[in-house]
């Protein structure tokens, strides 16, 4: 486009090991292509590494023309650990292999030697077991498959291991449960990284029916009232999940929708259900449970980052939405 400014690079390094879960790479690797049709402002650029160029994945395909690992990760690279499985299934006339466990250790050794203060590192299932062996999640709360939180513990012993989590962002380590959790996880960093309009995009793009936090396995407040087809309705609620801190006006949305203010209100309780206001709350709620989860900020900085006024303003707010208080949502977390 003329005049617009080139998009951000962002590289992502994808690590293979052995006997790759191939959906542990396809799930967020394709919510990184749809975030990349769907916006301009940001571009993540793919690549696939590992100790081998040619690796066996879970269900009997070999990848080939996989990257050797390289000697050095710059700084605003993302680091992303797959997970493996012991015993991949076999196709027809193919040899049973046993695992690469020189394979899993060459990886171990790399992570350990490469990754340094402030790089980011996510974690795909099983894939959180490498980067404990390499004594990365010491000190950070952490998450895996359910099957396999008790080796995640001995390998990670100064780590708090969360169960029951679908994932877990601690400062620059971001770790998933098992398998689908990391299209999740990868959509909340997509969010992260442009905005929650783009990651909601995404899902629906993907055709996924839910849209999930770390630790709430309800229906997303980011996808509710999206099931419509008016592009009108459409623009508003894109525009208000991609700054819900901002103070909307009926008047301004009404400008984005094309439409009287009158009109707005009318169509917005017809195609989703609900109001404008209740709409708003409920983003903001949903962005304030997210930053009590996952951040150390205090109640009026939590109120402050999703768009209220006060922590009192937050708190009446949020009782529309959840049982207790957001002190008691912050408590239950771990």
């Amino acid at each position: 486009m003329i005049g617009s400014e080139p998009a951000r690079r962002i590289p992502v390094l994808v690590v293979l090991p052995p006997q790759t879960m191939l959906l542990d790479v396809a799930g967020p690797c394709e919510v990184l292509r749809a975030a990349n049709r769907q916006q301009s402002k940001v571009h993540f650029e793919v690549r696939y590494v590992g100790a081998s160029q040619s690796i066996d994945t879970s269900i009997g395909l070999r990848l080939h023309g996989v990257e050797p690992l390289p000697e050095s990760i710059a700084q605003n690279e993302i680091v992303m650990v797959v997970g493996s499985v012991k015993e991949p299934m076999r196709t027809v006339n193919q040899p049973s292999r046993q695992p690469h466990v020189s394979g899993e250790a060459d990886i171990v050794q790399w992570l350990r030697a490469a990754i340094r203060p402030g790089h980011k590192l996510i974690s795909i299932c099983t894939g959180a077991l490498l980067v404990a062996r390499a004594g990365l999640l010491d000190g950070y709360r952490c998450t895996t498959h359910h099957a396999c939180w008790t080796d995640l513990a001995k390998f990670a012993p100064k780590a708090r291991v969360l169960e029951n989590r679908l994932y877990v962002e601690d400062r620059d380590r971001y770790t998933s449960a098992g398998v689908t959790a990391g299209i999740d996880l990868m959509l909340h960093f997509v969010a992260q990284v442009t905005d929650h309009a783009c990651a909601a995009a995404v899902a629906r793009y993907l055709v996924l029916y839910l849209r999930r936090t770390g630790n709430d396995p309800q229906l997303s407040p980011w996808l509710d009232g999206r099931n419509h087809i008016h592009p009108a309705i459409h623009r508003v609620q894109d525009a208000i999940a991609a700054d819900p801190t901002r103070p909307w006006t009926l008047r301004a949305l009404a400008r984005i929708g094309g439409a009287s203010s009158r009109h707005l209100t009318r169509l917005f309780l017809e195609h989703t259900g609900m109001s404008i206001s209740h709409y708003k709350n409920q983003i903001r709620v949903t962005l304030a449970c997210e930053l009590l989860s996952q951040t150390q900020y205090d109640m009026e900085g939590v109120a402050e980052r999703s768009g209220f006024g006060s922590a009192r303003q937050l708190r009446r707010a949020w009782r529309r939405f959840y049982p207790g208080s957001p002190r008691q949502a912050r408590s239950n977390r771990t």
